[in-house]
């Protein structure tokens, strides 16, 4: 779960959650809002989760990172641009670019 510097950190007993902070371009961009049973859910798109595990990719691991960005091609979730977009926000671009020049 992403939130932002200056916010609380929530209290959740289940189910367990890792709380990130992030700030400015890395919290707002890609932000879709969806409704589940009339309420608003704001949820990443898939271009902004694929940066994010570059981002972490030393806590999640960098064949998690690579598939996500290999599955994100592969089912049309995103384009190249989207997920360059994202990875400005993010500031992951010179750690992507050679991936996304071998993928596409």
């Amino acid at each position: 779960m992403a939130i932002d510097p200056e916010a609380r950190m929530p209290r959740v007993d289940y189910p367990p959650l890792r709380i990130v902070r992030f700030s400015g371009l890395a919290l707002t961009t890609g932000v879709q809002t969806h409704t589940v049973e009339g309420v608003p859910v704001y949820v990443y798109s898939p271009a902004k989760t694929v940066a994010d595990r570059f981002k972490y990719r030393n806590k999640i691991g960098m064949d998690v990172a690579l598939e996500a960005l290999r599955d994100c091609f592969r089912r049309r979730k995103a384009t190249a641009d989207e997920i360059w977009i994202a990875a400005q926000a993010c500031r992951m671009t010179n750690v992507m670019r050679p991936y996304l020049e071998a993928t596409v």
